[in-house]
């Protein structure tokens, strides 16, 4: 404890302008551990889900919240806790998550109830959440200025590999271990992540104590409003296995009145100098561009990598290793692109990068709509690594925007919304997906190329949106 006080008191209770080396590196090392962690999880269970219903005797329409838990306590609780990083500090709430989550991965290990598993993986989300609200406040205190596109390209290729590592990570271990065997990394990773974050990670100043209160009420509203969109969406068919126990009727009166308390929760935000749901930054033209950018483009991934499955396992007939390896290129060339995307920050302007990389990734979903009857491997490949490629070359330049386009004192709220501007999108892609598949449910080849097409069309939306934000720079100067 003494050694812990005495390397904590020698870091700056502000950081002018990023770490100093080696104390960065230590601070990205643990910043892309604890975000990897905390995405991998919202995925690794899915293919654990049939495995738990027989274990604990329960239906698919009951499993299916083991997921639902962690994705819901994550969304709720962004903007809420990346407004207490923003008053109390980011490193305290992204330490406080991750114990929370470590500890709680250690309850979904031991479960031997539904009831227990679903309260273990909402405590898991709640710190999943701690870790995602402030990750990129974290970034750009990490990284000097001239720095940070490379420190946002490196989050930004984490975000992208472990949001589609999931099933291949469930897979390779489920093959040795049974489902609570998943839960099992996250003790040891996530108490070395909470060690080496209280000795690295950068301090930030408080916020002016005179400012606006910590308003539970406004809690309470984003909860319910997000709570309400988010069973809405659920109703309406986002879990396609369950849809015989949804109700269309029934969702939309969730969404109608998540929409009413969202109303009222934004009209109150937008009478304070530094709300919760973030009005005030959204009032910046390229701030609010970003966001749209943000929200089509995962629209897009959701669907087209919801999609893929269905079109390479039902209609070409692929096994799953084969359709495996071939949708592996999607984030291998993500991972290659993501890298060059950082080093061209501040060289391109960002509007461009990603107006480039959206219009890739538009004609690669368009591509994988027109592929031929019975294509070779490599012409399949191609269009899910140009679809990859695409991708990162938009995420890296569009979060660098979000984040650097808010003051500094702001940097939590831009850092909550880059996740809520994330799971919006996943949610929005699969909820038009589970529509096109109750349109067309014969998984002949029709619904899967309706899918990509609109998916395509989400990622022209996006880079159009990425493109204005030229225009609002020249107008700016």
């Amino acid at each position: 404890m003494t050694d812990a006080v005495r390397v904590d008191a020698a870091i700056p209770a502000v950081v002018a302008d990023g770490l100093p080396m080696p104390q960065r590196r230590y601070s990205m090392l643990v910043i892309i551990l604890g975000i990897a962690l905390s995405v991998l999880d919202s995925s690794i269970m899915n293919l654990a889900l049939p495995d738990i219903g027989r274990q604990l005797n329960v239906s698919a329409a009951q499993a299916v919240w083991v997921v639902n838990a962690y994705q819901l306590a994550t969304l709720v609780l962004l903007l809420p806790l990346a407004a207490l990083g923003d008053r109390l500090g980011y490193r305290r709430v992204y330490l406080l998550g991750m114990a929370m989550f470590a500890l709680a991965s250690v309850g979904a290990m031991l479960a031997r109830s539904l009831e227990t598993l679903i309260l273990a993986r909402a405590l898991q989300g709640l710190g999943a959440a701690g870790v995602m609200s402030v990750n990129a406040a974290l970034v750009r205190l990490t990284y000097p200025a001239s720095q940070l596109g490379r420190g946002m390209a490196i989050n930004s290729m984490v975000v992208a590999t472990a949001s589609m590592a999931g099933p291949s990570v469930a897979a390779a271990i489920l093959s040795v271990a049974n489902w609570p065997w998943l839960f099992a990394m996250n003790l040891p990773l996530g108490l070395f992540v909470f060690w080496m974050g209280r000795r690295a990670l950068p301090y930030n100043p408080p916020a002016n104590s005179g400012g606006p209160k910590f308003s539970f009420i406004d809690v309470l509203l984003n909860v319910l409003m997000f709570t309400l969109l988010f069973l809405g969406a659920e109703q309406l068919g986002v879990r396609m296995g369950s849809s015989a126990y949804s109700s269309p009727m029934l969702g939309v009166l969730f969404l109608a009145i998540g929409i009413v308390v969202g109303m009222i929760y934004v009209y109150r935000q937008r009478r304070l100098a530094a709300p919760m749901f973030p009005v005030d930054l959204l009032k910046i033209p390229v701030f609010a561009l970003s966001m749209g950018a943000s929200v089509g483009a995962f629209c897009a991934q959701m669907l087209g990598f919801l999609a893929m499955p269905y079109l390479l396992l039902e209609v070409l007939g692929y096994s799953h290793l084969k359709a495996g390896l071939l949708i592996t290129a999607w984030p291998l060339a993500t991972v290659v692109a993501a890298p060059i995307a950082g080093r061209l920050i501040g060289k391109i302007p960002d509007g461009l990068l990603g107006g480039i990389g959206m219009a890739m990734f538009a004609l690669g979903l368009l591509a994988l709509a027109l592929m031929p009857g019975q294509p070779a491997d490599w012409n399949v490949a191609w269009r899910m690594a140009l679809c990859g490629a695409g991708f990162g070359l938009f995420q890296s330049p569009n979060n660098h925007t979000i984040v650097t386009s808010a003051p500094l004192h702001r940097s939590g709220a831009a850092s909550g919304m880059l996740g809520t501007a994330r799971l919006t999108g996943q949610t929005l892609g699969a909820v038009v997906l589970a529509a096109i598949f109750a349109l067309w449910p014969q998984h002949n080849g029709f619904a899967e190329t309706v899918a990509l097409c609109v998916a395509s069309a989400s990622a022209v939306l996006a880079g159009i949106s990425s493109s204005l934000r030229l225009k609002r720079s020249v107008s700016a100067h």
